[in-house]
């Protein structure tokens, strides 16, 4: 017998789709990209709250985009070339402004004590800012939620199946970069030699490039 999600809210969704698109989102959750990059580069800059902080404010922005999804405003940003482009260079020139800070912090390989300056509150706010920011401006959420999430629904689902769905991503998104944020900083202490500091900058650097470069190539 097949067990339905009981809802007032429209069609009801089968629990084996709800399985497989969650299987799904978390394969490409799992799959280094941005927002790993992101994080790994707020826990080595302010440890684990910059970490966790910077993990926040992308989960924020995944819940974001999938709220407007659920509204169909989505849809209409993505019909609207010159505002989708917008977004979508926005993201490109912003993924590329943190890989060449990131580089900067490799050539200039400051002491830990430097590296961490700053007040807590304002190491929150920047992680937060440099999470949602590169999340928000990824035209790849918008395209996700609007070509991937609806063949797990059923026709006539309600609103409130869509955003389930969708938050339920922007979750596994924020479980997942608060365990690699837990892990960055756990090795934050061998991490603090000079020319791993430096490597490990270069790294995150040269990959936020690239997801730059490749953001800027792709056609949607």
């Amino acid at each position: 017998m097949t067990v339905h999600l009981a809802s007032a809210l429209g069609e009801p969704v089968e629990w084996s789709a709800y399985g497989e698109y969650l299987a799904l989102a978390a394969v490409l959750v799992l799959v280094p990209g941005p927002d790993f990059a992101v994080v790994t580069r707020n826990a080595l800059l302010g440890g684990a709250r910059r970490g966790r902080s910077a993990a926040l404010g992308i989960s924020s922005a995944n819940a974001l985009q999938g709220t407007l999804a659920a509204a169909g405003l989505s849809a209409v940003i993505l019909r609207a070339q010159p505002l989708f482009q917008t977004i979508r260079w926005a993201g490109v020139v912003y993924l590329a402004y943190l890989g060449a800070q990131a580089l900067r912090s490799a050539a200039r390989a400051p002491d830990s004590a430097e590296e961490n300056g700053g007040s807590a509150i304002g190491n929150v706010r920047s992680g937060w800012r440099q999470g949602f920011l590169s999340n928000i401006t990824n035209p790849k959420v918008l395209v996700f939620y609007l070509a991937v999430l609806p063949q797990f629904l059923r026709p006539g689902s309600g609103l409130g199946w869509v955003l389930a769905f969708a938050w339920s991503h922007a979750l596994l998104s924020l479980v997942y970069l608060l365990a690699v944020s837990a892990g960055i900083s756990s090795l934050r202490p061998w991490l603090q030699r000079r020319r791993m500091r430096r490597a490990l900058h270069a790294g995150t650097g040269v990959a936020l490039l690239g997801f730059s470069a490749l953001l800027a190539s792709e056609r949607f």
